[in-house]
């Protein structure tokens, strides 16, 4: 997979693709929870695929350039979600593996992030970084 595209075999169905600032943060968590009620994931498991796009999308916000691009895809048995950004970029590394002490600042979201979803790629572009995280459907 490249940092800009999803791989055909899990792009599936684009359900949502935009550009966002602070400013639509709102409105396209309303956007991906209305997708989200449409598949066969708990309410318990929505909120927490919820959850994770808009960690992202703040992080993209807040240390990635103030915008970003999502797209949001349906596939077989999933649901799969990619942020772009155009800041500075990190190194993957300092995301910690055990849960961070809130006294810590920082890493919490990404930590988050790959707790609450079943897989999450980082890709570092020439500008920027690529967020990638899925979540697989629940058994009918």
């Amino acid at each position: 997979m490249t940092a800009q595209t999803i791989s055909a075999q899990e792009e599936g169905e684009l359900l949502l693709e935009s550009r966002f600032c602070a400013a639509d943060l709102a409105r396209i968590r309303v956007q991906v929870d209305l997708h989200t009620s449409r598949t066969t994931l708990t309410e318990a498991r929505r909120a927490q695929f919820v959850l994770a796009v808009h960690e992202v999308m703040c992080n993209a916000v807040r240390h990635g350039g103030g915008e970003g691009t999502i797209r949001l895809f349906r596939s077989a048995d999933g649901l799969c979600c990619q942020v772009n950004d155009t800041g500075p970029g990190f190194d993957e590394n300092m995301i910690p593996l055990a849960l961070p002490s809130l006294d810590t600042p920082g890493g919490h979201g990404l930590w988050l992030v790959r707790e609450l979803t079943d897989r999450m790629d980082i890709a570092r572009c020439a500008v920027g970084a690529s967020i990638t995280f899925a979540v697989r459907f629940d058994a009918a």
